[in-house]
Formats: structure tokens, sequence, C-alpha cells
């Protein structure tokens, strides 16, 4: 008997430019085999800025898809740019919920799903699960991939506040909290020691082999060309800030050891370019630097299969987070240069595959030693690749796996949602 899972996602074909779309694409590709047909409640495209048809061949026939009424704040209901706050807590897409609520209702009415599954970093998205869970009963699986909150996430204070509110019913009302990284499982149950701790679960994020097999073959690599430096995915300014590896290129150019024609450090739809631009121009590195557009999915894993290195960029304030692009830059099979604090989750993951060439992304002093070695240790053939036993255990495939056992479990159990205090509120 095929058991169902409604999941809902914000992030889904079309919309591209985040790697985010990924982890329920290829959920919902692999759990039909496992037993469990995806039932997809998503946004409807005009809520994406950015929009592509690459990836809508791989939504797998099994799965049924249903794109809810939704609009971006910012674009939908601004007058002259400017939008009261309200229109946008928890997030631009918090009219997503009056869509996806109802929809959701009659997801579940027809199909009757064993279980909710609902996944962050759109905030929405939790909300949606709550009221749906609440109203129905269902078991609810809250993947977080990353904490939704913490000291000064999100900046603005009252964002911060309603995204608490969020997480908290989210932990407490659901059967299962699924984190991507070993440090966020630990940072949920130190900030919940009443909330039994096995209720907190790891599922990493991974790559995909058949995206891989069906990436265009690189071009041959030219020996004359600049050594390239390709980073893929988003540039967030608080979380990916470079500013202090263009500060060491115009330092290593400014002292002769870097020269135009050496070197090519690609950043590869980084989402952020206009702010990335007057960094480039002020630091004067535009010879070494290259903003580049968004491209088909495959034809990125082709470039970094084709990449002299690839570059990770994560700050201290994500050491509970580990960027999803990264197990995709294990499997390419090409150097790595991390500049992330090495005490963090992205430079734990990385140590375990066998990498150790990390610096940290705010010291530029350490950033030019470690780049200038790097290069030389490509050069030489002697920069470390990760292991095949950590590129194995880090497929999409294996992670969807891990989805459905705990799927199982909740639908043997019969379990349903935590019944909360009958005085308490959603």
């Amino acid at each position: 008997m095929v058991k169902r899972v409604l999941m809902i996602a914000f992030h889904f074909p079309p919309l591209h430019g985040s790697s985010g779309i990924q982890r329920t694409l290829k959920f919902s590709q692999y759990l039909p085999a496992l037993g469990w047909q995806p039932l997809v409640l998503t946004a409807h495209p005009r809520a994406y800025e950015r929009q592509g048809a690459d990836q809508l061949r791989e939504i797998p026939s099994q799965a049924v898809v249903h794109r809810a009424f939704a609009l971006d704040t910012s674009r939908h209901l601004a007058l002259g740019g400017r939008y009261p706050r309200w229109l946008a807590l928890p997030d631009r897409w918090v009219s997503w919920v009056f869509g996806a609520v109802p929809a959701g209702q009659k997801l579940i009415r027809r199909h009757r799903p064993e279980a909710i599954w609902s996944t962050y970093p759109i905030a929405s998205a939790h909300l949606i699960g709550l009221v749906l869970a609440k109203l129905t009963g269902l078991p609810w699986i809250a993947d977080m991939r990353d904490p939704m909150t913490d000291v000064d996430y999100p900046v603005n204070p009252l964002t911060r506040r309603v995204y608490r509110w969020i997480e908290d019913r989210a932990v407490r009302h659901s059967c299962a909290v699924v984190c991507t990284t070993a440090g966020a499982v630990r940072n949920y149950q130190q900030r919940y020691p009443d909330v039994p701790p096995e209720r907190f679960l790891l599922v990493e994020n991974g790559y995909d082999e058949e995206n891989f097999n069906g990436a265009p073959n690189p071009p041959p690599r030219d020996p004359a060309a600049p050594f390239t430096l390709v980073h893929s995915g988003i540039v967030y300014p608080s979380e990916r800030d470079p500013v202090e590896l263009f500060a060491a290129l115009a330092a290593l150019q400014a002292a002769g050891q870097l020269r135009p024609g050496e070197l090519r450090v690609v950043l590869r739809a980084t989402a952020h370019d206009e702010y990335l631009a007057g960094l480039i121009a002020r630091h004067g590195i535009g010879a070494f630097v290259t903003l580049a557009p968004h491209i088909p999915y495959r034809e990125a894993l082709a470039e970094m299969l084709g990449a002299d290195g690839l570059l990770v960029l994560q700050a201290a304030n994500c050491n509970h987070q580990i960027p999803a692009k990264l197990y995709e830059y294990l499997r390419a099979g090409r150097p790595v240069l991390a500049l992330t604090d090495p005490v963090g989750d992205t430079a734990g993951a990385l140590l375990q595959a066998g990498i150790d060439t990390i610096a940290p992304l705010d010291r530029r002093d350490l950033i030019a030693q470690a780049l200038l070695r790097f290069i030389g240790q490509v050069r030489a053939g002697t920069a470390p690749v990760a292991t095949p036993s950590a590129v194995a255990g880090a497929s999409r495939r294996a992670r969807a796996a891990q989805l459905a056992r705990l799927l199982d479990q909740l639908a043997a159990r019969g379990v349903t949602n935590p019944v909360p205090n009958q005085a308490e509120e959603i």
C-alpha cells in the first residue's frame, strides 16, 4: 500500500538560483521507490523573482504538485518600493499562508496523507505546517535544516521575535525536528532541555549522482589559462561576505604576488551582484574577480567539474550550518578552498572528508597565505580532495532513505502531533 506525505516547500522548480531547491526536489524523486508518494504544496511561480524551466523535467510523475496563491510583498504589494513591515512578517511571502492552508486542507481531504513535512528557510512554510497539523492532527515533521534564530539573527528585532515564535511552536508541536548538521541538533537540544532530545534528528544535505551523470563534459583545461576558482551560488552579505577575501586579493596584487592573468575568481549566481560589484571596484580587483550570471543547474555542475578549485564562503555566525553546495563540491572531486571558521560545522565536514585547505573568512592575512598555498598545491597535484567514502555517504538517495525510515516509524506508531496545554494558542 502506497503511503503519502504532504511536503510544504517554497523552494521548488521553476524557482532558480537557490541550492535549497534540491532538498525537496530530490526527496520527491526518491521517496516513491521507498513507498511514499509526495504531495508537494508549493508557491505560485509569480512569487519567484527568478525562474527557469531547466529543472521542471526532474519533478517525478508520481508527485502531486499544487502551487498555491502567493505574492512577493516587495514586488507585488509595495508602493514606490516601500511597504508596511507587517506585510512581510515572517517573510515577504506570508501571503502564501493564506493560499496554502486551504489548498493543503483540500489535498489532505482528497489524498489522505499519513504525515506532513515542511521545510525552512522560508519561515512561512513552517507556519503553514503548524496550522495544517493543528487542524488535522496529522504527525508533522519540521525540516529546520539550520536553526531559524540566533542571538542576532534575524537582524531586525521584530522579525527575530516572530521567527522565534514560529520556531518554538515547530519544536513543541511537531513530532520530529530535522536538522542538516550535528551542530544544529546540539543547538536545539541545549535550547530546549524540556523537549525529548530524540525529537531532534539529523538528515544532512547531499548531492545527486544522476545530475552529475547528466552534466555536460567540461572542456579540457588550458594550461595557459588563469587558475580558476569558482564559487557557485548565493553570496549573502552577512553570512558569506567576501570583503576580507577581496582585501587579500588587493594586498597580493599590490605586493606583486598575484598578477592579472594568473587568477580568475568566478562568483556564479550570487543574487547580490550590485553589492559585490561595488566591493570589487573599491578594492580594484576587477582583473581577478568575475560576477557570472545564473546558468542551468547541470551546466553549473559541469563548471564545478572543470574548475581548478572550488570556493566556500561561510562566516562564523553560521557555525551550525553547512552550505548545501558543499556536498556537490565533494562529489565534483576538485580541490576546495574553504574560507570559514575552523571550528564550525562546515570546516568539520571538510576535515572529515579529508580536506584541510581552510582559512577564516574574517582574516585577510590568513586568506592571502591560504590562497597562495592552495594555488601551489593544486598546481603541484598535492591539494586534498574528498575521500571516496565521504562522497559515497553523501548522496541524496541515501538522505531520502533516512527520511523514509522516519516516516515509516511515524506511520507504524500512528503518531499524532503532541497535544499542547489547552490554554495555549497557536
